[in-house]
């Protein structure tokens, strides 16, 4: 009898992988916002690191290290990672929302 092989699905074209995709182009998004607006700095660095963050793990899901790397658990890393950020983000949105800011601080906030 033949065994069945799971077959392997790209990290790109999973749904985990568009989430992520599509959270890094929301990311970034805000951050040239901020930087056009020409918000505080900690706007920017926040979101910059997030950028960073989320690359990171982007790259590590997509040369499957976290498969290698088996001392960590990555899905709990994970969902820190995406609690900090939103715990962040929020902060950085309610920030943005103050009366004195520019349209592109506001959009910047709202996407974030």
């Amino acid at each position: 009898m033949q065994t069945l092989k799971q077959k392997h699905r790209p990290f790109c074209f999973s749904v985990k992988g568009q989430v992520k995709m599509l959270r890094l182009a929301l990311t970034v998004t805000s951050m040239a916002f901020f930087i056009i607006a020409q918000a505080p700095e900690p706007y920017i660095v926040i979101t910059g690191f997030e950028v960073a963050v989320i690359f990171f793990f982007i790259i590590l899901y997509m040369l499957r290290l976290d498969r290698l790397i088996d001392c960590l658990f990555w899905p709990l890393l994970d969902i820190i990672n995406s609690m900090v950020t939103a715990v962040f983000m929020i902060i950085i949105s309610v920030l943005a929302l103050i009366p004195e800011t520019t349209t592109f601080i506001v959009l910047g906030g709202l996407f974030s």
